[in-house]
């Protein structure tokens, strides 16, 4: 599993540990219905920036995760070392220098938040481009 996997598992986890409504309870079942068909679940929308002002209430840190991938990294529980941004930028397909820089980083947050908005995720427009 790569570094942008663990960062939209731990977003998209957090989203669907949100407790579900119960389902009310059926009345027994007459033998002459047939059984319901399951339906086939729908993804569902998961809206990042809820989910990552969640985890920022919940954090003593001040982290400035709306435009930092450190701070972002930081946020979900990952290393955020250059070791593990340059596996990330490699992963993502960086082709500039890997070297920390705020070049690299700023293209890092905004290609994990594009990233996110692929898989399922509504991103703020202010974090997409």
């Amino acid at each position: 599993m790569g570094i942008f996997s663990s960062i939209k598992n731990a977003i998209f986890g957090k989203a669907k540990a949100a407790p579900a409504p119960e389902a009310a309870p059926q009345p027994e079942a007459v033998a002459a219905q047939p059984a319901p068909q399951p339906v086939p679940e729908q993804p569902q929308e998961v809206d990042i920036e809820a989910v990552l002002v969640e985890l920022d209430a919940s954090d003593d840190r001040d982290l400035n995760w709306r435009t930092s991938i450190v701070d972002l990294m930081k946020l979900v529980g990952l290393e955020s070392s250059l070791a593990e941004r340059k596996e990330l930028a490699q992963e993502l397909g960086y082709t500039g220098a890997l070297d920390g820089s705020a070049e690299m980083n700023i293209w890092l947050h905004k290609r994990v938040m594009q990233e996110l908005a692929a898989n399922g995720g509504k991103v703020p427009a202010s974090m997409l481009d």
